[in-house]
């Protein structure tokens, strides 16, 4: 059986949980490649990184919309999507922060605190390391490596959890144990 002494999670994907069906049809109603095009790396990374609020973020990717009314609308339904807990995830996660510190590790945005005030998770991890706050996106080294240091332990004693595969892999890289997430069951057989 896989120790470790620390977990850093993923928020977006794992903890937290978007109604994709919502996307596409928001996307279908105003007939607008949102997704693709709010995900494009030159779009995203500013704000994940720091150098651009989320405001700003939004208003470039209704600019490369076509800067229409249909845009502007469509680039608000997808700010004001529903998002939510997976409960299930939630109590494994706690249930093992019972014995080791609990790391959310996420690449975000300035809006992070507000999100996580709306959900009942601002007390929930032992820290938050947000990529808009320290200057650094998974599957940046950097990143994970600051996680390791706010847990107080050594990389390879972490476990890691990510929806992403990128992102997981570049945590093995530097030693730690991988979960690449894609339900709670992907939880169960090392945290339970």
């Amino acid at each position: 059986m896989t120790t470790f002494d620390a977990v850093l999670s993923d928020l977006d994907g794992v903890i937290r949980q978007f109604d994709h069906e919502e996307q596409e049809a928001i996307e279908a109603r105003y007939g607008l490649p949102l997704m693709k095009t709010a995900l494009r790396p030159d779009l995203i990374l500013p704000p994940t990184v720091g150098k651009m609020s989320e405001r700003e973020w939004l208003a470039a990717v209704a600019a490369e919309l076509g800067g229409t009314e249909d845009a502007l609308r469509a680039v608000e339904e997808f700010r004001e999507q529903r998002f939510w807990v997976d409960e299930e995830v939630r109590k494994l996660l706690a249930k093992a922060q019972e014995r080791v510190p609990l790391i959310i590790v996420t690449n975000a945005m300035d809006t992070l605190d507000e999100h996580l005030d709306r959900i009942g998770l601002t007390y929930f991890a032992d820290a938050v390391v947000s990529s808009a706050k320290v200057g650094v996106a998974k599957p940046d080294p950097r990143i994970y490596i600051l996680a390791a240091e706010l847990a107080g332990v050594a990389p390879e004693r972490c476990l890691f959890i990510d929806d992403r595969l990128e992102n997981v892999e570049a945590a093995r890289r530097l030693g730690m144990t991988g979960v690449h997430f894609r339900s709670a069951e992907d939880l169960v057989p090392i945290l339970a």
